[in-house]
């Protein structure tokens, strides 16, 4: 019986099985990772727009506001102010008593204001002269309200060098500073805000120093008056 001869396998066989395994396996690619970088910075890109967006609505509905019920602040005026005690003891102590009004004005159409009781305090070269308080009072639409308070101190110790004292001595005109301090909530309809302080510091008014029982009214033609909100951020009053 004739013998099988098997032919001989090349010595590179399993290379050649393991290149064509190769070629027809997938190249492994890595996937790109996102950088907290980039994270980062959409993040801030999509808070910047959303606040941008905030701050648009907010100014379109100020507007609309705005353009609705045209608010303005009430406005205040010194109607008088009659100065019946302003003298100086032998001690250099001072004792006055003013009356005093002032007129409160509304010029709004559709807002009321609601305000607390007011403080008020005088005082001439920043020295306190006097000081008071007026009641709690109600300004409907469109109204103008006459308020009064008496304003005094007693015993005030002025120094040598202190020019109030230099001014009554020579009797000449006492310059005085008005300065009243409230809080006043807004109502719309029926619709009312929190209560909000305020501030109205009244310049230019000028007495003199009555004598014996007699009162002198000062004058006020020149007297301005600057209402300010104090609006309260963190520590700070602006």
């Amino acid at each position: 019986m004739a013998e099988k001869i098997h032919p001989k396998q090349p010595a590179g066989g399993n290379a050649n099985k393991a290149q064509i395994y190769n070629s027809t396996r997938p190249v492994y690619r890595p996937q790109p990772r996102r950088s907290r970088r980039s994270c980062c910075c959409s993040l801030c890109l999509w808070l910047t727009f959303t606040l941008l967006v905030l701050i648009i609505l907010t100014a379109v509905a100020g507007g609309v506001f705005y353009v609705l019920y045209r608010p303005h602040r009430p406005s205040f005026t010194v109607s008088s102010l009659q100065v019946s005690q302003f003298n100086l003891t032998s001690s250099n102590h001072l004792n006055t008593k003013l009356n005093f009004t002032v007129t409160a004005r509304n010029p709004n159409k559709k807002i009321e204001f609601g305000f607390n009781p007011v403080s008020v305090s005088i005082d001439s070269n920043r020295v306190d002269v006097g000081d008071g308080t007026i009641p709690a009072f109600v300004m409907p639409k469109k109204n103008t309200t006459r308020l009064k308070a008496v304003v005094s101190s007693a015993g005030q110790l002025l120094d040598d060098n202190n020019k109030l004292k230099s001014d009554l001595k020579s009797k000449k005109s006492i310059p005085l500073t008005i300065q009243l301090d409230t809080k006043v909530k807004v109502k719309i309809g029926s619709l009312k805000t929190k209560k909000v302080p305020i501030r109205v510091v009244c310049d230019g008014v000028r007495v003199t120093a009555p004598s014996g029982n007699a009162t002198t009214t000062a004058s006020t033609a020149g007297v301005k008056c600057k209402v300010d909100l104090r609006i309260k951020i963190w520590k700070w009053t602006v």
